[in-house]
């Protein structure tokens, strides 16, 4: 999976919660797998502060293109926020609520693009094939 494969949205978030500085960004590919939703967008947030300004950030990213969340879930807590768009889900979660949740484990058969913490001025994902511009 390519950065560049993956929907505007999808990678407006990305830039999104970058922007705000979140960690291990984590993009998985659930096509297929017969789930809820194509994506999942998952980061990690060091505050309830930063956690609440990466929800924000990538909730007004989606909003100039037209789309706000069917749904939130998680109340922006200091553990775990979710922003479900549909076609993906944003999960931003305190290090301990990530482990806790390990959603990489529970859908671990899927395609993995780890994007770098960095500003994406040059999408660079990892996969397990390598490096892609």
């Amino acid at each position: 999976m390519k950065i560049t494969s993956l929907p505007q949205t999808v990678r407006s978030a990305i830039e999104a919660a970058q922007s705000k500085q979140a960690a291990g960004i984590v993009v998985l590919d659930l096509g297929g797998l017969g789930a809820f939703t194509d994506y999942f967008m998952i980061c990690t947030a060091f505050s309830t502060p930063q956690l609440q300004a990466v929800c924000h950030g990538v909730e007004e990213a989606l909003e100039k293109l037209g789309r706000s969340p069917e749904h939130r879930e998680g109340g922006y807590s200091s553990d775990w926020a979710l922003l479900d768009y549909g076609g993906f889900v944003v999960h931003v979660f305190s290090e301990q609520g990530r482990k806790f949740y390990d959603l990489e484990r529970l859908w671990r058969s899927a395609k993995r693009l780890e994007i770098p913490d960095e500003p994406v001025g040059t999408f660079r994902g990892t996969t397990s094939e390598g490096l892609h511009p």
